[in-house]
C-alpha cells in the first residue's frame, strides 16, 4: 500500500495489491481523475488523459490552452458555472446572489492512518499502518473558501474512502447548496447501473439498467435512507456477473437524505456522484465555520459482484461496526411482537420466555407496548415509563424473572417519535418537527421529535438512560416507524431551516454515540419498519439491523440476497415467524423458515407456547444446529450461487476464512414436474482440500465440489430447502 506523488506531472498514485487510483493536477492547478481499476505501474500515467480542441460551445477556462474545457475534463470535484455543464459536486451561494466559485489546488498532505470525521460515522483503522490518506487542499481565494478532499486507501481492502470538508476563511457568509462526498469521471459510459430499491416489506431488490445519455438518479428525500432506495449504487461492465467483470461500488455512510447520480455526457463519458441530497438542503457557513460531508466508501472488483460484496462485508464487519459485539457471536432470541402485539401481561411474557428456555433460546425481547398507556399505536411514544397496568411489579421484576430462567432480556424503543396523545407532547408541543401554521401530518399516529435540538436530544437520552439503568438489559431494538414531513425546527432561524434534516441526523448520531458508549454491554439493533434505515451510518453504532418487517421465508430470499450485495450477514436480523405469514399470508414449513433465517442473526418472532411436541423438537434442533454453525454464519465469507431475481431457485454458501468449513443453503420456491436432475456448483472452497458433507457418504474433493457440483435431490413439493454442512476431512 502506498500513496506517491510525482511533482513534475502533478500525479498522485494511490495503490495497494487490489487496485490503483490516480489523480493528476492539470496545469498544476486543476485536480483531474486519471484512472481507477486494477493495479498498474506508474510509467505512463501522465499520458492517460487526452483531449483536443472542441467547438466554442465548450468554453476554455485557460486562455492559452484551448484544449482544456471543464466540460470534457475528467475532474475530481467539479463545479458548475465555469464551463462544466454536467452534474456538479458542490455549489456555494455568495452574499451577492451569485453561485460561481472556482477551486484550485493549493497544497496536499500524505500521512499514515485515517482521520476521524467529527460528529459523523465512518470506517476506521486500529493501527495507522492499516491505511494511508491523501488530503488535497483546494482554495477559492476570492471568497476565502478552502476545501479539503480526503482520500484514504486501505492496505488489505480494495476500497477507498472519500469525504470533503469546507472551511469559510473569508469575511462574508457562504451558503452551501450542494456538498457531495464523491464524484468520479469514467472514460466511457458503457456500463450498467445496479441499485437496491423497493418499498416497505420488499426492501433492497436488485435493479440493473444500462447507462444512456442523460442522467439516472437514485435518492431519498424522506429524512432517512429509506425502504425505497439504499444509499448504494455500482457500475458494472456489460459482461460483469457474480464472478467476473469490472464492478465499481459506491456506498454512503449516512442515514438521512442522500442522492447518487449517473450521468453520461455527449462524448460517452460517465460521471458518478454521491452525497447528501441537495434537494431542500442548504447550510449557512459563517466566517470561521466548517462543514464536513459524510464518507463515501468506493470499492473496486475485477472479479464481479461477489468479490465486491465480500470486500464491503469484511470492511463493514471489522472496520465500521464497533464495540463489544463486533467480534462476538449474537444470541438466539425470541421477540414477542407477532405473538402478542400490544396485548400482554407479565405472566404471558414469562410463559413465552419459559418456553424459549426449554427450546434453547438465549435472549427474550419485549417489544412495543410496555410503556406509558400503550395499548395500541395511538399513544404514549415519548413517555418512557413502565406501564404498571401490564407490569404491576415494574420492569426490574420482569427482567429478574426472565434472567432467573437463564435468559438475557432485551427491550424495544422508538425514541425518535412522539405520540400527540402523550404527556411529552402535551408538555412540549414545539419539540416535534413542524412548520408554523401548517398541518402536522401524522404517520402511524405519531410525529417525529426534533433531534436537531440539543434540549430534545438531552431529554430523550436521559429517559432512555434511566430505563437502561433500572434493570440488567442486554439488548435494545431501536425502531423508527415513519418518514419526515413538514421538515422544520422551532429552534432554528429562517436562514437555517433547510439545515434541519441534516442537523437531525447529527443529533441522532450524537445520542447514539452517548448511549452506546455508556452501555457497551448492550447489543443495539437498528430498525425502521424493518429495513427503512439499513445503511452503513447506523451500522457504526448498531452492528445489526432488523432486515425487514416481512419475515415470510420466500420473500426473505430476495430481501436477504439483495441486502448481501453490500451488507454482511452479521448485520442481518432474520427470524422464524408464524404461518400463515402476517405480511403475505403464505404457509411455509417450519424447516423452510428456519433454513432461511439461519443465514443471519437467528431468532423467532411468534408464540412459542403454542408449539406442538413435534414442532418443539424441530425448533430445538434448529437452535442447536445454528449454535454449532453460528461463528461460521456470522463471520465467514458469503458466496452467492443462484439468484432469486433470476429464477425459481436460490442458493448461497458461507465459507470460513481458512476454507475448512462451509454451509451451503439451497431453496426452491415451486415444484417443477418431471424436472431435470440438479447439481449445485460451489464456490470459495480450497480445490486441494477434501471435504466431508454431512448426510452424504464418502469424501468430496474440493475441486469436484467447485467444478462438478453437489447433487440436489429428495425435495418434493413447493417451498423446499436444504442445508449442507461441509468440513475439511480430518484425514488430511
Amino acid at each position: 500500500m502506498s500513496i506517491s506523488f510525482e511533482p513534475t506531472q502533478g500525479l498522485f498514485h494511490l495503490q495497494n495489491k487490489h487496485m490503483s487510483y490516480v489523480i493528476q493536477l492539470i496545469h498544476q492547478t486543476y485536480p483531474a481523475h486519471v484512472y481507477w481499476g486494477r493495479p498498474i505501474r506508474s510509467g505512463q500515467l501522465g499520458s492517460i488523459i487526452q483531449d483536443k480542441e472542441r467547438c466554442s460551445f465548450h468554453p476554455n477556462p485557460v486562455v492559452d490552452d484551448r484544449k482544456i474545457t471543464f466540460d470534457t475534463m475528467p475532474q475530481e470535484y467539479p463545479a458548475y458555472g465555469t464551463s462544466d455543464y454536467r452534474e456538479p459536486a458542490y455549489q456555494v451561494a455568495l452574499t451577492n446572489g451569485s453561485t460561481i466559485t472556482e477551486l484550485v489546488y493549493e497544497n496536499h498532505r500524505i500521512y499514515q492512518g485515517k482521520p476521524v470525521l467529527e460528529g459523523l460515522p465512518a470506517t476506521y483503522v486500529e493501527q495507522e499502518e492499516e491505511a494511508e490518506t491523501l488530503e488535497l487542499a483546494l482554495i477559492d481565494k476570492l471568497i476565502g473558501l478552502r476545501v479539503f478532499l480526503s482520500y484514504t486507501i486501505f492496505k488489505d481492502h480494495a476500497a477507498i474512502t472519500r469525504s470533503v470538508r469546507f472551511v469559510n476563511e473569508g469575511n462574508a457568509d457562504l451558503k452551501l447548496l450542494r456538498a457531495y462526498s464523491t464524484s468520479v469521471d469514467f472514460s466511457h459510459g458503457d456500463y450498467d447501473l445496479l441499485q437496491l430499491s423497493g418499498a416497505w416489506v420488499r426492501e433492497r431488490e436488485m435493479v440493473r439498467r444500462p447507462l444512456a445519455p442523460g442522467k439516472l438518479s437514485v435518492e431519498s428525500s424522506r429524512g432517512a435512507s429509506s425502504h425505497q432506495h439504499n444509499p448504494f449504487v455500482s457500475l458494472l461492465s456489460k459482461d460483469a456477473g457474480e464472478d467476473h467483470g469490472d464492478v465499481y461500488g459506491f456506498s454512503l455512510v449516512y442515514s438521512g437524505n442522500f442522492a447518487a447520480h449517473a450521468e453520461v455526457g455527449p462524448y460517452g463519458t460517465a460521471r458518478i456522484s454521491m452525497g447528501i441530497n441537495s434537494f431542500d438542503f442548504s447550510w449557512l457557513l459563517e466566517p470561521g465555520q466548517q462543514f464536513q460531508t459524510p464518507e463515501a466508501v468506493m470499492v473496486y472488483s475485477g472479479e464481479g459482484l461477489g468479490n465486491m460484496s465480500r470486500t464491503y462485508h469484511r470492511l463493514y464487519r471489522t472496520r465500521l461496526c464497533r464495540g463489544e459485539f463486533r467480534d462476538r457471536t449474537r444470541p438466539v432470541l425470541v421477540n414477542n411482537w407477532e405473538a402478542t402485539y400490544f396485548q400482554f401481561n407479565a405472566e404471558k411474557i414469562e410463559s413465552i420466555a419459559s418456553a424459549g428456555k426449554e427450546l434453547g433460546i438465549e435472549l427474550f425481547v419485549l417489544d412495543d407496548g410496555w410503556f406509558g398507556k400503550r395499548d395500541s399505536d395511538n399513544s404514549s411514544l415519548g413517555d418512557w415509563v413502565v406501564d404498571k397496568a401490564k407490569l404491576p411489579n415494574g420492569l426490574e421484576d420482569l427482567v429478574a424473572r426472565v434472567n432467573g430462567m437463564g435468559l438475557e432480556f432485551g427491550l424495544w424503543f422508538e425514541p425518535e417519535m412522539v405520540s400527540p396523545n402523550s404527556d411529552l407532547y402535551r408538555k412540549h408541543p414545539d419539540w416535534c418537527l413542524h412548520v408554523p401554521d401548517r398541518r402536522r401530518t401524522e404517520g402511524r399516529q405519531q410525529l417525529i421529535l426534533d433531534f436537531s435540538r440539543a434540549d430534545v436530544c438531552e431529554e430523550i437520552t436521559t429517559m432512555i438512560r434511566n430505563i437502561l439503568k433500572s434493570a440488567p438489559i442486554s439488548y435494545i431494538k431501536w425502531d423508527m416507524n415513519r418518514n419526515m414531513t413538514e421538515i422544520g425546527s422551532a429552534a432554528l432561524p429562517p436562514e437555517r431551516q433547510r439545515e434541519t434534516a441534516h442537523r437531525y441526523m447529527l443529533g441522532l448520531y450524537g445520542v447514539l454515540e452517548t448511549l452506546t458508549a455508556e452501555f457497551p454491554h448492550i447489543l443495539f439493533e437498528s430498525c425502521s419498519g424493518g429495513g427503512g434505515r439499513f445503511d452503513p451510518g447506523m451500522l457504526y453504532y448498531m452492528p445489526q439491523t432488523w432486515t425487514s418487517d416481512n419475515s415470510d421465508a420466500i420473500s426473505r430470499l430476495k430481501i436477504q440476497y439483495g441486502t448481501s450485495i453490500v451488507y454482511p450477514i452479521s448485520s442481518m436480523g432474520a427470524h422464524v415467524s408464524a404461518v400463515p405469514n402476517h405480511q403475505v399470508h403464505r404457509d411455509t414449513s417450519l424447516e423452510m423458515r428456519g433454513n432461511v433465517a439461519m443465514s443471519g442473526n437467528f431468532g423467532y418472532e411468534l408464540d412459542l407456547t403454542v408449539f406442538s411436541d413435534e414442532e418443539k423438537e424441530i425448533v430445538k434442533k434448529q437452535i442447536a444446529d445454528y449454535k454449532q454453525i453460528r461463528p461460521l454464519v456470522q463471520f465467514g465469507d458469503m458466496y452467492r450461487l443462484l439468484s432469486p431475481f433470476e429464477g425459481n431457485e436460490t442458493a448461497w454458501m458461507i465459507v470460513s476464512e481458512d476454507k475448512t468449513q462451509a454451509m451451503v443453503a439451497y431453496f426452491r420456491v415451486l415444484a417443477i414436474p418431471n424436472d431435470a436432475i440438479k447439481t449445485l456448483r460451489l464456490k470459495g472452497l480450497n480445490p486441494d482440500f477434501d471435504y466431508q458433507v454431512a448426510g452424504l457418504q464418502g469424501e468430496f474433493p474440493g475441486d469436484h465440489l467447485l467444478y462438478v457440483g453437489l447433487p440436489v435431490a429428495g425435495l418434493h413439493g413447493d417451498f423446499q430447502s436444504k442445508i449442507w454442512l461441509l468440513e475439511r476431512s480430518s484425514a488430511e
